[in-house]
């Protein structure tokens, strides 16, 4: 079984995040670069939603109006369907 590879990566800090960092360390009983990975990672999963929200939003400008931005047949469909679900009791 291969075990994965870790790399280390040398980050200054000012010192009074240092600080911050070492006392959420102590009160959590964690090492501090176990704190500092999980802040990592989850920043990194944050810049990768942003990056998806962000090209989900530029497909949809650009196609705005244009036959990619709405099927005709689900539009019938749905206003279709808003007009039957009004006209039941």
């Amino acid at each position: 079984m291969k075990t994965a590879v870790a790399h280390n990566f040398h980050v200054p800090l000012p010192s009074g995040v240092y600080s911050r960092l070492r006392s959420e360390s102590e009160r959590q009983h964690k090492p501090a670069t176990q704190l500092v990975k999980q802040a990592v990672e989850y920043w990194l999963e944050e810049q990768e939603k942003l990056a998806l929200h962000e090209e989900i939003a530029r497909y949809a400008a650009e196609t705005a109006g244009t036959s990619d931005d709405l099927d005709e047949q689900l539009e019938v469909t749905g206003v279709e369907h808003l007009i039957d679900s009004e006209q039941k009791p």
